[in-house]
């Protein structure tokens, strides 16, 4: 493939490990990517690029079979930690240097990425235009008279263009997926919680979450796997086991607005063609079914007319006190009014909210997800610069309610417009839905044939499920190896698959090893005298389990564990030898409980 066109995760991890091409040569072809480029409002911050390939050199020693992004460029929405990189959040004054990564960064490395960048954004992620930044506007690759989206705007350009195939942005109001609409490419809302905000600074704290930008779903799935997990270091951090890509779920259901309730502000291209993206659901197989879209409108009034607006006050009073002017004209006026609110009207939304929640569940009672406009429209730089609020508020029109009702949101390309504009459709569901949602939407995208990104390269094939056979083999894990901790990883790139959290019998004592990374170690003691363990239960392939246990140090093994069903399960079980100077932490229940508390200490 030429040098101009972009390539999925997937394809360069399978160069990677094929040996066809070095995870630096990667590296230096995407600072080559960003020079031809050419536009210096993508990246607030970029590394120096021998320090980035020497970063990927040192991966020539890594297993590349347990690195599932082995060697992948990334880059970061700079209102995410990231180590060796100023934190800036689009404002200058604002700007410090973290001491450690964000959760989410930390995962990305430890899967074997490369950090390049931070990205531009709309100053303190407020806004869905991208064009509220001292830093400038980054230019729509698709055509450079739109604006680029927002808040996450430079990191879906940089994927939109070809720059990285993988980029975090966040979304509190729709800044994951109205950006990825205007830049034809994916992007991932997960439930919140589900990637941890430890080391994001905050828009609405308890509505934030980290985004992922990508080419595919299957490569923002894939993105979501490696950071899913909770997070003692995040307090919103919630435990949501990531399911599995699965086949078109059968007997679909895909809720649609009643007739009338849908708003484009007049533009026929985009009414037509969300009107053509419903009859493409319907020849996959969904059946639509109508819902009252009006409870949904009524929350999304409540995320600027409500009290969310004062926690994005929380993040910037200090700033508007002492140097009102380093804030953006636009950020300053929406953000100002959250000095205002009272107590009374914070716990009027709360209750209106509480009842909204109510109705939206029982939308979902005969719905599996509701398939909706990403924006109603799209808009020129010009257009949003003189009439830079109510624009910005349009194009939220199907995203601002999203986070209130704790829905999971996936939004994809449709089609490309005659005049040259993107449009997208967003997939909703409850929490919890993720891996559902991507089994809809990568059917749904690749059955458009769209290309991806700016550039003009196909979609490639999509790639064959990991699917069970009766040979797969199940596993029980209880540390460091369960969802979201250090060595999951390990897991997924050998396409392990999550069956289920459980429990062992009450005869096992478990013990903190002084190993590193912290693992924990179980040791089987007499029936009834010891403890039920949490634990989880994957499947592997018997070729994937020969690999992973050959490759299980001591002083851990692999025995038969006994679960509180009754049942028996190959799983990790300790050397006694090993516990001399081993810490009991058998009334924990779990290795989480254990280290959430060990966070805290």
């Amino acid at each position: 493939m030429g040098a101009e066109q972009p390539e999925t995760i997937a394809a360069i991890v399978a160069a990677h490990r094929a040996g066809t091409r070095t995870p630096a040569e990667t590296v230096a072809r995407t600072y080559q990517r960003i020079r031809d480029h050419g536009d210096p409002a993508i990246f607030i911050s970029l590394r120096d690029e021998k320090d980035a390939i020497a970063d990927a050199e040192r991966l020539a020693t890594a297993d590349a079979a347990r690195l599932p992004l082995y060697g992948v460029p990334v880059a970061v929405k700079d209102n995410i930690d990231a180590l060796g990189f100023p934190t800036t959040a689009a404002c200058p004054a604002f700007s410090y240097s973290p001491a450690r990564d964000s959760t989410a960064v930390a995962r990305l490395r430890a899967a074997g990425a490369i950090i390049i960048g931070k990205t531009n954004l709309d100053q303190f992620a407020t806004g869905l235009v991208g064009v509220r930044s001292p830093y400038g506007i980054p230019r729509n690759p698709i055509r450079d008279d739109l604006v680029p989206g927002g808040s996450s705007s430079g990191s879906a350009v940089a994927v939109g263009a070809g720059l990285v195939p993988l980029s975090l942005g966040t979304d509190t109001a729709g800044s994951g997926r109205v950006p990825a609409m205007l830049n034809n490419i994916v992007g991932l809302k997960p439930s919140l919680g589900m990637i941890s905000n430890a080391g994001l600074v905050p828009a609405c704290r308890t509505l934030d979450c980290i985004s992922v930008f990508a080419l595919t779903v299957d490569d923002a799935a894939l993105a979501l796997s490696v950071m899913a997990g909770p997070d003692p270091a995040d307090p919103f951090s919630r435990d949501r086991p990531l399911g599995a890509l699965a086949p078109l779920p059968a007997s679909l259901r895909l809720g649609v607005p009643r007739n009338g309730q849908l708003i484009f502000f007049g533009d026929k291209e985009s009414e037509a063609a969300y009107a053509d993206a419903l009859k493409r659901c319907t020849a996959l197989g969904a059946t639509l079914v109508e819902f009252d879209l009006e409870p949904f409108y009524e929350t999304a009034r409540l995320l600027y007319e409500g009290p969310w607006v004062a926690e994005r006050y929380l993040v910037i009073k200090d700033l508007l006190a002492s140097a009102p002017d380093a804030i953006h004209p636009v950020t300053r006026e929406i953000t100002a009014a959250g000095a205002r609110l009272t107590a009374a009207e914070t716990f009027s939304a709360l209750y209106r909210l509480q009842g909204l929640r109510k109705i939206a569940e029982r939308t979902f009672a005969g719905i599996d997800a509701l398939v909706l406009p990403t924006a109603p429209t799209a808009y020129t730089t010009a257009q949003v610069l003189a009439n830079p609020i109510e624009l910005n508020s349009r194009l939220g029109t199907y995203t601002n309610f999203v986070n209130l009702l704790d829905l999971c949101g996936l939004a994809v390309p449709a089609a490309m417009r005659a005049d040259g504009i993107p449009f997208g459709v967003t997939l909703l569901a409850p929490a919890g839905r993720d891996a559902m949602l991507a089994s809809i939407g990568r059917a749904f995208h690749a059955d458009t044939k769209l290309t991806i990104g700016a550039k003009g390269a196909a979609q490639p094939p999509l790639a064959a499920l990991a699917t069970s056979t009766g040979d797969d083999i199940p596993i029980a894990v209880v540390g460091a190896h369960l969802s979201g901790m250090a060595l999951n990883g390990e897991l997924t790139a050998l396409n392990g698959r999550l069956i289920e959290a459980t429990k062992t019998a009450p005869d096992y004592k478990l013990y903190a090893l002084k190993t590193t990374p912290p693992k924990p170690g179980m040791l089987r003691v007499a029936a009834g005298k010891g403890a039920a363990i949490d634990l989880e239960i994957w499947s592997l392939s018997p070729s994937a389990f020969g690999r992973f246990v050959s490759a299980i140090p001591a002083p851990m093994a692999i025995g038969t564990v006994r679960l509180a069903d009754g049942r028996p399960v190959k799983g990790f079980l300790v050397e006694p030898e090993a516990l001399g100077d081993a810490r009991e932490i058998t009334a924990y229940g779990g290795w989480r409980a254990y280290m959430a508390e060990a966070a805290t200490a």
